[in-house]
């Protein structure tokens, strides 16, 4: 059953992406969570991953999610240096 509860997410944060450019920064941040814990979930269910493990992905993945709608509102781009440190600049 939680397999289609993680189903339903994906679909509604993809169609939610669909309309991404008319909308806000608050409600980018909101479709890239929900998109993002959706993905991770699925990716834990797709693993069998016990119940701690699909929190886990399911919190990561709405934090990758996040850091992707933000980077699309402002298309820049966090690039690492190595060093533990980051820095911005335009996307690609």
């Amino acid at each position: 059953m939680t397999y289609y509860y993680a189903n339903v997410l994906a679909v509604a944060g993809l169609l939610a992406l669909t309309g991404c450019e008319n909308l806000t920064s608050e409600q980018r941040t909101v479709v890239g969570v929900t998109s993002g814990a959706a993905a991770g979930l699925i990716t834990a269910e797709a693993f069998d991953a016990d119940d701690n493990w699909r929190l886990i992905a399911a919190l990561a993945g709405a934090a990758a999610g996040t850091l992707v709608a933000q980077n699309s509102a402002t298309d820049d781009c966090a690039y690492a240096r190595g060093d533990g440190t980051y820095f911005t600049a335009p996307c690609p």
